[in-house]
């Protein structure tokens, strides 16, 4: 593991100095980056989610990492076709969605790891998109403190993105830093894998392995181009002077209201601050002072632009060339919009955003709103997001958690509750949050009541607390399990204060994970002993989905390999070849 971080550090380096990668495919042989891949996706939900085989993260062991690495090393290892299924969208269309094999997973976050060392230090600060230590929030953050002054937003929007992105030009792309062909060749290859749908097999002529573990670095690599584009060409040709002149109708108001205050003539000087404060301090119409910012989450990208439509209109028909004739890519028609920035509001990330202006709003005798950027939920948002605890209007139980413990109950709705709240705490109408707070606590409290044959009100009076926030004393539900020995197990529905929070930084779900040291099942893994029988011949893991999957109803007296993972509350077990067997033919 330590040799692994030390290869990733090395290659990070180069691509720190600009300096080409060279011989990679011969880190693939290094077993301590498929640890280190195995450490970080086993957790996932998807490691025991079966491909077109029945193979899953469940039975991992050093030997089929071994065997891995001497297919790799002689190249003959092959792509599997990934099983395509859809998700749903908000439009009602369907995204396509491939779901490869455990085996194809495991190279994929292997090779990952070697493309995110070396191109992570060379992608442009303006891209947040699957990126370490980056997020939405981070996007939003930039626009915010950053983005004032804007007159108009230009949202684009890659039809098709992932779908559409071609092989050749990604190739190209990748052989201008990477010299290896023998890298490449597996990359190239796991392009054109294709698919099985309805177990026929059809062919993957463009687009980047949808659901595949090396899709997002790929597609950051292959839209770093358009990055480089916005940087290097757009940004200086439209962006020019230090600020704008000085509003000479602003300046001869201001005149006239210091000199009839001089006088004493109070009447003059207010009429006449009056008229100053409803005009702009400098020239908005200056022809020598222009603003471009730009800013790119994934295939959704926007810019801000300080100058007239014309110009904006030309700076999105520079952009669809682009991308037509370097990229092969296309703007979507319907979502990239020029959206002036102080009469309407541009949609970024799920939220409305817009130049704020507002010739009342005072502070240190001076406007302190006018130009700056203002961060809202849409309502619709808040809508949609009610609807999910209601029927016909009105809230309504779940009875797919009524077999669920009270405590589970709390918990799952204060969880979707909570994780709403915490991506909208910069949004500064974040109080209208308090309908979807009484929607999802009545659809609670009526689950509870539905679970126990009682009433609404019996069961807030029931559950009914007070908790201590930053900004005061707020009531909230509770559910405490008490445990001998421990402190008692809580959970909470409520409590979280709805305050605008412009410099909070929620946590996002990062594409980072702590590294370095060894985790406890690799530890085990490599300890290479029967966690049952003790024996050290074909020790594999043992994977189960969840938890509560250990304990299944009728049985009267729990098995050691349930005890033993109950008791560590682990979702593994290292156990040899033959008590795995047992294990999954119930005999053990």
């Amino acid at each position: 593991m330590r040799n692994a971080e030390i290869v990733l550090n090395v290659i990070r380096d180069r691509g720190q100095r600009g300096l080409p990668l060279e011989d990679v495919y011969r880190q693939l042989f290094n077993p301590g980056l498929y640890l280190r891949a195995y450490g970080r996706i086993s957790r996932n939900d998807g490691a025991m989610t079966r491909g077109i085989t029945d193979e899953t993260v469940d039975g991992m062991s050093l030997e089929k990492i071994n065997k891995l690495i001497e297919e790799i090393r002689y190249e003959r290892y092959r792509w599997t076709p990934v099983r395509r299924t859809y998700i749903p969208k908000k439009s009602g269309k369907k995204r396509p969605l491939g779901i490869p094999t455990w085996q194809d997973k495991l190279v994929q976050e292997v090779m990952r790891s070697l493309l995110e060392a070396y191109y992570e230090p060379q992608f442009s600060p303006h891209s947040h998109g699957f990126r370490p230590e980056r997020g939405c929030h981070t996007a939003l953050t930039e626009i915010k403190h950053v983005w004032l002054g804007t007159k108009w937003f230009i949202e684009g929007d890659i039809k098709g993105c992932f779908d559409n992105i071609d092989h050749e030009v990604l190739l190209s792309i990748l052989r201008e830093k990477i010299q290896d062909n023998r890298f490449l060749r597996l990359i190239a290859n796991l392009l054109q894998a294709g698919y099985l749908e309805d177990w026929q097999y059809k062919p993957t002529l463009s687009g980047t392995p949808q659901g595949g573990i090396i899709s997002p670095i790929l597609s950051n690599i292959y839209l770093d181009r358009l990055d480089r584009f916005v940087e290097q060409t757009l940004l200086p040709e439209h962006n020019r002077g230090a600020r704008r002149r000085y509003n000479l109708v602003y300046r001869h108001w201001q005149s006239k209201a210091y000199n009839a205050r001089k006088r004493g003539q109070k009447e003059i000087a207010r009429i006449a601050g009056k008229q100053q404060r409803q005009l702009p301090y400098r020239d908005q119409h200056d022809p020598n002072y222009r603003r471009l910012r730009y800013i790119r989450y994934a295939d959704d990208f926007l810019l801000g632009f300080a100058g007239p439509k014309a110009e904006a209109e030309e700076i999105k028909v520079k952009i669809g060339e682009f991308l037509a004739s370097n990229m092969k890519l296309e703007l979507s028609s319907e979502k990239t919009l020029i959206t002036h920035a102080t009469q309407d509001r541009a949609r970024f990330l799920g939220y409305e955003i817009a130049c704020q202006q507002c010739d009342t709003k005072m502070g240190h005798d001076q406007r302190t709103l006018n130009g700056s950027i203002g961060l809202r939920i849409p309502l619709e948002v808040i809508e949609e997001r009610c609807r999910r605890y209601m029927r016909s209007g009105k809230p309504i139980h779940r009875a797919e958690l009524l077999k669920d413990s009270d405590f589970d109950i709390v918990a799952q709705y204060q969880a979707e509750y909570r994780g709403f709240v915490q991506y909208y705490l910069p949004a500064q109408n974040i109080a209208r949050l308090n309908k979807l707070r009484w929607i999802t606590e009545s659809a609670l409290l009526k689950t509870l009541a539905h679970k126990h044959k009682s009433s609404v009100s019996k069961e807030f009076q029931r559950l009914k607390t007070t908790v201590q926030t930053e900004y005061g004393p707020r009531i909230c539900l509770e559910i405490r399990v008490e445990r001998e020995g421990k402190g008692p197990l809580i959970a909470r529905f409520g409590g979280v204060p709805l305050r605008c929070k412009p410099t909070a930084t929620p946590q996002d779900r990062y594409l980072h994970y702590p590294s370095s040291s060894r985790t406890e099942l690799i530890q085990r893994l490599l300890a290479d002993e029967c966690e049952l029988c003790k024996s050290t011949e074909k020790v594999e893991v043992h994977h189960i989905r969840k938890l509560a999957d250990l304990h299944k109803p009728g049985r009267k007296e729990k098995p050691l390999h349930v005890q033993l993972m109950a008791a560590r509350k682990r979702k593994t077990l290292v156990v040899c070849s033959k008590c795995h067997d047992k294990i999954h033919a119930g005999t053990i």
